[in-house]
């Protein structure tokens, strides 16, 4: 008889060898397809549990809770890296600096690319804006324009005076405030003190500087020349803006349900990128106005720098100023913000480091002059709280999604193309192997221990600004600003809690790490009155 075509005989047990060897190459077959198919499966990611049908992990993102602070508690479960499911879209959850490192240096172009959202479409003139545009030829052009006109350090000193004369234009009318509000009596007392809330007045200031700085003008100017109502829509479009493109949105985790625009977040999106455009077009068009009447001034603002660059031509090159310069309004003036509001609540609720940072003022600058730029290179305990304020409170606490352009290899886990990076800032910064009480406000901890920790994204325990060539072009003008304003402030005043106890420190959800309640506090200047400016 005949078996798979070779002769097989049975009664006298007399096998062709050539039976043997089809046998010996079939097992070898069939044991090299289980191994590669073994081998070749690439490990992925510990997947988060918890998702649900369709939209995956989008409930728990979507509620009360910071994102950070629930990512947060899963990476004490599932581990320091972790997937989630966005909808359709798969995310990669990192929450140590180890593992940070190596997607921002090892793995830094494959992550260099930005997710394509509703938000990005809608808000950013469609990745226009410089934080959010994909990796390519547009974004470093932008990024080289951006950096060189603007943030470069020749460009940064000669903007020096802005900074310093609206910082004490803020003092002025934070005074005259006090002044028409405190009770009787010359002497300090509780009389004396009175309530303000702050995070209004940090977002006054630090936007009266950006604007300046960007389009040469101010909010005083723009409410001079537009009814009230006008100035505080826009104020609030700007804030709207930043929660709307930090959120986990339906449309974006479900695409095809886009049509249905759920939760009407697509047309709230519309409403706000039109009414801020229409601002900014009016400023470019008097840009324009002003440059072909020759009567640009002599110090340029960056929407002059730009349309040099750029020509005074429509179309593209228009878009792209618009956008640039709202970004980096946006950008600048609300971290920059919500930093000083987060390092003023930390001051209040640890008056012994609030008496450390005055007293490093009174030695360094004294009580009969104002603060200026050039002391703050000596005020290293106040720059070690703002390094701790970063630490504790980053502004963008899980940074602007990164998204990969290739498959790569993060912590032996297989990450293919298209996964959404999203690192957990306040997790790393916390990290009790790097940190000692990392909970626990302690600026000493910058002037000691982690003494030469910085915030340019050299150190991943600590990188507030993010790292690679995605990272914030703007952390020197953002230091500036928080520096002086915050000197400044602590220099021309007191500050105490309305009821002695600790201040409320819950934050809010948003691509920026807003505090969820008003910053109240009791304030009462400290220098004499001419200092003022009265």
């Amino acid at each position: 008889m005949e078996l798979f075509g070779f002769p097989f005989q049975t009664n006298n047990i007399i096998v062709n060898p050539m039976f043997f060897i089809f046998i010996f190459l079939c097992s070898i077959f069939w044991i090299s397809r289980k191994f590669l198919s073994r081998t070749g499966k690439k490990k992925a990611a510990p997947k988060a549990g918890g998702a649900w049908p369709l939209i995956g992990h989008l409930h728990l993102l979507g509620g009360a809770e910071p994102p950070h602070k629930v990512l947060g508690k899963m990476a004490e479960k599932y581990g320091p890296i972790f997937t989630i499911k966005i909808g359709v879209h798969r995310a990669l959850v990192v929450s140590n600096w180890e593992t940070a490192k190596e997607c921002f240096t090892t793995h830094d172009k494959v992550f260099a690319d930005r997710p394509k959202t509703l938000a990005s479409e809608l808000l950013t003139y469609d990745g226009a804006m410089i934080g959010f545009s994909p990796y390519g030829s547009y974004w470093r052009q932008v990024r080289k324009i951006t950096t060189v006109e603007l943030l470069s350090t020749y460009r940064l000193g000669k903007l020096k005076d802005v900074r310093e004369s609206e910082v004490r234009a803020f003092l002025k009318e934070l005074y005259k405030l006090w002044d028409e509000n405190r009770g009787g009596g010359a002497s300090k007392s509780k009389s004396n003190e009175v309530l303000v809330e702050m995070k209004g007045w940090f977002g006054d200031l630090t936007l009266n500087i950006v604007l300046r700085t960007i389009v040469g003008k101010t909010v005083g100017y723009i409410t001079s020349v537009g009814d009230e109502d006008s100035v505080k829509g826009w104020k609030k479009g700007l804030t709207d803006l930043f929660y709307l493109i930090g959120m986990f949105s339906v449309s974006d985790a479900l695409p095809f349900l886009r049509f249905l625009d759920l939760g009407g977040h697509g047309e709230a999106m519309k409403k706000i990128a039109k009414e801020l455009d229409l601002v900014v077009e009016d400023w470019l068009e008097e840009h324009k106005q002003k440059r072909a009447a020759g009567v640009v001034e002599g110090k340029e603002d960056f929407m002059d720098l730009m349309l040099h660059v750029f020509g005074d031509g429509a179309g593209a090159s228009d878009t792209t100023i618009k956008a640039t310069s709202l970004a980096l309004i946006l950008a600048a003036s609300d971290t920059t913000a919500v930093t000083l509001t987060w390092a003023l609540s930390l001051l209040v609720n640890n008056p012994d480091a609030l008496k450390k940072a005055q007293l490093e003022l009174d030695t360094h600058v004294g009580k009969e002059r104002q603060v200026e730029e050039s002391d703050v290179q000596n005020l290293v305990y106040l720059k070690a709280v703002l390094k701790e304020t970063l630490r504790l409170y980053p502004a963008g606490p899980l940074l602007i999604p990164h998204e990969a352009i290739e498959d790569c290899t993060i912590d032996g886990y297989h990450v293919p193309r298209g996964t959404r990076l999203l690192v957990n800032l306040p997790k790393i910064h916390r990290d009790a192997r790097v940190w000692s009480n990392p909970n626990e406000f302690d600026p000493e901890r910058f002037l000691t221990t982690h003494r030469d920790f910085d915030v340019r994204g050299h150190n991943f325990e600590f990188f507030p600004f993010g790292s690679g060539r995605r990272m914030c072009p703007g952390i020197s003008f953002a230091l500036h600003i928080m520096e002086l304003a915050l000197a400044s402030l602590l220099h021309g005043f007191d500050f105490a809690t309305p009821s002695g106890e600790p201040i409320d420190m819950h934050e809010s959800s948003g691509l920026t790490n807003l505090r969820a309640t008003p910053l109240e506090v009791l304030l009462s200047p400290r220098l004499p009155s001419r200092l003022y400016g009265h």
